[in-house]
C-alpha cells in the first residue's frame, strides 16, 4: 500500500474517520426529513440507524449510498442506463476517469454507482473545497472517498496544490490503491458545451518522472460522459450566464448547497452514462511526437471527441437546437409537435422562478442553447 501521509490536507477520510463522521451525520437535525424523502415507506429514523451501523467506507458506499442513489433515481428520473462497460476491461489496473460535468453531486455519484453495478471498485472523487463549507456535506463527501481540490487561493498556492494533487492521483493509480474521478474542467459546463481544460492535462503531467508518453500511459485515462434529458439546475445556469455578460458573477451564501439540493431533487427524465474507449498507447505516442503545448492540445482533442461522442442526445436537445435556431429541422424525426409544446411550457415554468428584472428573451435563448448546443458537437 502506498504511503499517502503527505496528503493529509486533501485525502478522503479513513475508515475510522468515516465511521466517526457518519455518527455525526446520524445525529444531524435534517436527517429525519432526508430519510423520509428518500425512503417514504420507512420510519423517519431508518437512515440514522443504518448510518450508525456502518463500520467502513466500503460498507457505507455499498449498503447506504447505492440505496440512496436508487431512491433518487426512482423519485426524479425515468431511468438510468449505462453503455461501454466492456471498455473498462481494456484497462490494466486502476485508472483515471475524466468526464464531463453537469451536476455537482449526481455526476460523481452516478459514476460510482455505474462502476459498482458493473462490478468494479468505486473510485475516489476530486471535488472542489468550496463545497465543504457545510459540515454535513463535508462529512458525507469525505466518507465517499472525496479528494479535496483546494479553491480560492493565490496563483502560487494553486501551483503547489496542483503538484500535490497530481502526485496523489498518480501514486493512487500506479500503486493500485484506487482509481480516481475528475471532471474535465473546473466547475460545471453551464452552456451545454463539454470542453477539457488544457491546464488539467498539464496538472496530470506535473508529477511524472518519465517522458510525456510514459507519464500519460501509466495513468490509464478513461473518458466518461454523462447526459441528462433535463439538465440539472438548467434555469439557474441560464441565470448565471446572463448575469456574467454584464460583469463578474458573485455567488450568494450557501448557493452551492442550494444547487446541490436542486440538482438532486429536480426532474431529470432519462440519464445515460457512457464508459468511453480509454486513451491508447498509440494515441499518447502520437501526441508525444508534437511540440510543446501541441502535445496537450492533441490529448485534449481526443478526450473531447470521446466525451462528446459518448454524450447521449435526448429529444430535449433536438428541441432546444431547433428553438435556438428558429428551425424545425428535427420535428417529426426526433420529436413530435406535442413534445415541443411541452418543452416550451417547461421552459416558461423554469424561467418563471427567476427574478423578474432579468431579460426573459435573453434567458429563454440561453436556456435553449444549454439544451441545443450538444447537438452541434
Amino acid at each position: 500500500m502506498a504511503d499517502l501521509s503527505e496528503f493529509e490536507d486533501i485525502r478522503p477520510y479513513s475508515d475510522e474517520e468515516a465511521v466517526e463522521a457518519l455518527q455525526r451525520v446520524s445525529r444531524h437535525p435534517s436527517l429525519p426529513m432526508i430519510s423520509k424523502y428518500l425512503f417514504p415507506k420507512e420510519n423517519f429514523d431508518t437512515l440514522a440507524k443504518t448510518l450508525r451501523k456502518v463500520r467502513s467506507i466500503d460498507e457505507f458506499q455499498s449498503a447506504v449510498m447505492v440505496d440512496v442513489v436508487n431512491a433518487v433515481l426512482a423519485k426524479t428520473s425515468e431511468g438510468f442506463t449505462v453503455s461501454g462497460v466492456s471498455n473498462l476491461s481494456k484497462v490494466d489496473g486502476r485508472f483515471l476517469a475524466v468526464s464531463n460535468h453537469r451536476d455537482i453531486v449526481l455526476d460523481p455519484a452516478l459514476i460510482l454507482y455505474g462502476l459498482h453495478d458493473a462490478g468494479y471498485p468505486m473510485a475516489e472523487l476530486c471535488v472542489g473545497s468550496n463545497l465543504l463549507q457545510n459540515k454535513l456535506i463535508e462529512d458525507l463527501m469525505k466518507s465517499n472517498r472525496m479528494i479535496k481540490v483546494i479553491r480560492g487561493i493565490s496563483a502560487r498556492q494553486m501551483y503547489l496544490n496542483s503538484q500535490t494533487l497530481s502526485k496523489y492521483i498518480r501514486l493512487s493509480i500506479t500503486s493500485g490503491t484506487s482509481s480516481i474521478w475528475i471532471a474535465q474542467k473546473e466547475g460545471r459546463a453551464k452552456d451545454g458545451l463539454d470542453k477539457t481544460e488544457q491546464g488539467l492535462l498539464k496538472m496530470f503531467d506535473m508529477s511524472g518522472e518519465g517522458s510525456f508518453e510514459e507519464n500519460f500511459k501509466e495513468l490509464n485515462i478513461v473518458p466518461m460522459s454523462i447526459s441528462y434529458e433535463y439538465e440539472p439546475c438548467d434555469a439557474r445556469k441560464a441565470r448565471e450566464i446572463l448575469i456574467r455578460r454584464d460583469g463578474p458573477y458573485v455567488k450568494k451564501r450557501n448557493e452551492d448547497l442550494h444547487s446541490i439540493l436542486t440538482g438532486i431533487g429536480q426532474k431529470k427524465g432519462h440519464i445515460h452514462l457512457s464508459f468511453c474507449k480509454p486513451l491508447t498507447a498509440a494515441e499518447i505516442a502520437e501526441a508525444a511526437a508534437q511540440n510543446g503545448n501541441e502535445r496537450y492540445q492533441d490529448l485534449r482533442g481526443i478526450l473531447d471527441k470521446r466525451i462528446r461522442g459518448g454524450y447521449k442526445l435526448w429529444k430535449t436537445n433536438y428541441m432546444g437546437h431547433d428553438l435556438m435556431n428558429g428551425k424545425s429541422e428535427y420535428l417529426g424525426v426526433k420529436y413530435l409537435p406535442e413534445d415541443l409544446e411541452a418543452f416550451k411550457d417547461y421552459t416558461e415554468h423554469k424561467l418563471s422562478k427567476l427574478e423578474r428584472r432579468l431579460d426573459r428573451d435573453a434567458l429563454r435563448d440561453i436556456f435553449w442553447h444549454i439544451y441545443g448546443n450538444p447537438v452541434d458537437r
